[in-house]
């Protein structure tokens, strides 16, 4: 996977006064995300709304590519870490409801925690602040991933691991966090997990495509998971979805995540202080079970999700309340980019597609200054040559691109949305570049 296709995204988001949408606003929702498929890195299935009125929907691609069973509007996608959230809610939902507290140590509901959890609480676990290593990590992970286990036995595989720092004094996240969160709801509540979220969530919110996924069960409208291959997509690795759990185990619709929005953030499931608690970021803009950045759309509250065969990602805009879903049963991320670019278009902005920027000449002496490695991190660099008058770029273990030049300092890539920008130090000399993708600016010294 390239590099410009892997970064993650970091939203860009302040208030700003609700846009009316007209149909040339989602003619462009539709060309550009039409776009990502035509590229073949997206199928799936997208909604945008606002204040619960439905602004543009489509379904594209294949819900399984084997029988070409086209994606509807009505195609169930698992969430991955999406559930995330949920999770979180239902740990308020208990504690508004006295069955446990934010700040009781997780080993009051794990018997067999280490002394090493005695100072780790639920709200650590909530926030990625614990220190508990990150299962999905481990070096066994690909192995284990296809056996049917319970929580007690996936807690056993990452219990003696030492932690990542002291609770409360970093951030790392961690699904095993959320998979002691499960055990946490299951022994307060009495309930499994997805009966307690079932009860609580799914059947007051009216949410009857959402549940906790089950590839023994037949379920209607079911995507099949890809990956993408050499040339094409092919079938995405096998997990038992006993492995998940609250961390990443549920599937949906558009229109069920709708719902959800719609019924978190009018108050049909938590209490205005239990909500307050769930969306203030506790350490680099995580809060509970969801991200909050605040910027030029506004402030927003979002997560995306990814597990094989499946990306995902949900967010909501409390100012103007409009809600943006993007799920795909491709896996890649470009479900975020595609997010990203539906909230701006929501918002009255332009969005450039790769495709349509125009190129100028930039004299080859120019070109030769910007040649040499730029470090993003200390063991991955952009490396920049000079070939034949064409500026080129490869990153650390990847394939070289040409980039083309948008002014004499920004050049952008025509494989991926992706734009790298060059900077002069005191002594005229170029210093530095700047990668711009997925509303993140990266800086690269040069060395």
């Amino acid at each position: 996977m390239h590099i410009f296709k892997s970064l993650l995204l970091a939203s860009a988001l302040l208030s700003v006064a609700p846009t009316a949408f007209a149909a040339d606003d989602t003619a462009r929702m539709d060309q550009v995300v039409q776009s990502h498929v035509d590229a073949k890195e997206f199928m799936g299935t997208v909604l945008v709304a606002r204040d619960g009125k439905v602004i543009f929907e489509k379904a594209y691609g294949y819900a399984n590519l084997e029988w070409m069973v086209p994606e509807t509007i009505d195609t169930k996608y698992r969430l991955g870490s999406v559930t995330k959230q949920f999770t979180a809610a239902s740990i308020l939902l208990l504690q508004e409801r006295g069955k446990l507290k934010l700040s009781d140590p997780i080993k009051l509901y794990v018997p067999e925690a280490p002394a090493a959890w005695d100072k780790i609480t639920i709200a650590h676990l909530l926030s990625h602040t614990s220190g508990v290593i990150n299962f999905t990590g481990l070096p066994d992970y690909a192995a284990t991933q296809r056996l049917p286990t319970t929580p007690a036995e996936l807690i056993k595989r990452f219990r003696d691991q030492p932690l990542d720092f002291k609770p409360g004094e970093g951030w790392n996240y961690s699904n095993s966090g959320y998979v002691l969160l499960t055990a946490a709801i299951e022994k307060a509540s009495g309930q499994t997990y997805t009966q307690f979220l079932t009860d609580n969530i799914f059947k007051p919110l009216g949410m009857d495509d959402t549940g906790y996924d089950n590839a023994s069960t037949l379920l209607s409208h079911r995507a099949s998971g890809y990956t993408p291959g050499a040339g094409m997509p092919r079938n995405a690795d096998f997990i038992d979805m006993t492995v998940p759990q609250g961390a990443g185990g549920l599937y949906s619709t558009t229109h069920d995540l709708l719902k959800w929005e719609q019924g978190l953030f009018g108050g049909k499931v938590l209490k205005p202080e239990s909500l307050a608690l769930m969306t203030t970021p506790v350490k680099d803009g995580y809060a509970m079970g969801v991200g909050v950045a605040d910027g030029a759309n506004g402030k927003e509250v979002s997560h995306g999700g990814g597990i094989d065969g499946f990306n995902t990602h949900l967010s909501y805009y409390p100012a103007d309340k409009t809600t943006i879903v993007v799920l795909s049963n491709m896996n890649g991320p470009v479900t975020d980019v595609i997010d990203s670019q539906l909230g701006d278009l929501a918002h009255g902005k332009k969005v450039e597609l790769a495709s349509e920027r125009k190129s100028v000449e930039v004299a080859p002496a120019v070109l030769e200054t910007y040649a040499g490695t730029y470090a993003l991190a200390p063991t991955f660099k952009l490396v920049m040559t000079v070939e034949n008058g064409q500026l080129m770029t490869q990153a650390t273990g990847q394939g070289k691109f040409p980039l083309f030049a948008e002014s004499e300092t920004v050049f952008f890539l025509k494989v991926v949305d992706a734009k790298v920008e060059f900077f002069k130090g005191s002594d005229g000399k170029v210093a530095y570049l700047v990668l711009h993708q997925n509303g993140r600016d990266q800086k690269a010294m040069k060395e």
